[in-house]
């Protein structure tokens, strides 16, 4: 099934459930208010909103449009939002551009921020910002949503616990990391709030595309119209989604409602960096990845950060070439105060 969480001028939205072609939506507000309620009681409430979804299929039961730009991002605010960088490849590009080098552990331990949960964008809402200079950059990347996880649960027990699948722009400020990582205390001001698909679903409405652990599809980011990653969210992954999960219950439980990122999506080229979408590749699923290509390649950067008016799409199809989760699609805009 897929939910999604509609603006209704409360902090939290209202939950609907979406049909399968995200043409129509029904209530379920009566069965759970918001996305959190649900996740809180899931085992009680998912009968009934699987019984519910299958009625808007069969036409059963009131419905209405559902329009992508009346949606918050499914979990509007979270008790948890922890992102991990399971493309290494990432990371060990972003290293070797500044020559530095990437510690062995980076493949056999994940690495993990924990970022700020208590405002989400919505998919349609614009980046705000008050500078260029800081650096825009986007991120497409994978995220689940899990049930209550133990405190040194097993990735097993991990991978049971995912509830709902959803993507994420991770919206990043380049221009404002190396100083604040820097300090030795992590990321803050160079992560503002992010935004998720309009919709989440459940890991069953992705068929073989999803083996329980990872989602084996192209991610799709379009920048300023133009086609700027495809990469499969299911190729050089380093650490599955159960691995990160039990990484980040470790010395901590999940309460319901917790969401895990993925990191970037990255894919390597013949076991080197990649190329282009218009240059034979699969593209980029961030602007910085590019950058670091372009340095370890001609010593310089040259496609810059994004700008005020700059659009950035991210979106997944299946394999018959129907939008699965919606688009998030974000215009940057300048902050006044």
């Amino acid at each position: 099934m897929k939910l999604a969480t509609l603006k209704n001028g409360t902090r939290d939205g209202k939950l609907v459930l979406v049909s399968r072609d995200l043409t129509r939506y029904t209530d379920a507000s009566f069965l759970a208010p918001t996305l959190q309620a649900a996740l809180d009681d899931w085992r009680r409430i998912a009968p009934h909103l699987e019984a519910l979804a299958e009625s808007l299929e069969h036409g059963a039961v009131p419905a209405e449009r559902f329009h992508e730009h009346d949606a918050m991002s499914p979990l509007p605010r979270a008790y948890q939002w922890a992102d991990g960088s399971a493309y290494v490849n990432h990371v060990e590009l972003v290293r070797k551009a500044r020559n530095a080098e990437m510690p062995a552990t980076f493949w056999t331990d994940p690495l993990m921020y924990q970022g700020g949960s208590d405002s989400f964008t919505g998919p349609r809402d614009p980046i705000v910002m008050a500078d260029e200079a800081y650096g825009i950059d986007m991120e497409g990347e994978i995220a689940v949503i899990v049930d209550d996880v133990r405190m040194g649960a097993s990735v097993d027990e991990a991978r049971e616990a995912i509830r709902l699948v959803m993507l994420v722009n991770d919206v990043s400020l380049r221009g404002l990391i190396p100083a604040e990582l820097g300090k030795g205390f992590g990321f803050f001001q160079s992560k503002p709030s992010s935004a998720f698909s309009p919709v989440a679903v459940t890991p069953e409405e992705l068929g073989d595309a999803w083996d329980g652990g990872k989602l084996s599809l192209p991610l799709m980011v379009d920048y300023n119209g133009r086609p700027f990653g495809r990469a499969d969210a299911g190729v050089d992954m380093t650490f599955d989604f159960p691995t990160l999960i039990a990484h980040a219950a470790k010395t901590r439980p999940l309460c319901a409602g917790s969401i895990i990122g993925s990191g970037t999506v990255s894919n390597k080229l013949d076991g080197g960096p990649g190329k282009p979408v218009d240059g034979g590749g699969v593209g980029y699923s961030c602007i910085a990845e590019i950058r670091t290509i372009e340095t370890i390649e001609t010593g310089k950067a040259v496609t810059p950060f994004m700008r005020f008016g700059d659009t950035v799409r991210i979106e997944m199809k299946d394999k018959a070439g129907h939008s699965i989760f919606g688009a998030i699609e974000q215009v940057v805009e300048k902050y006044e105060r």
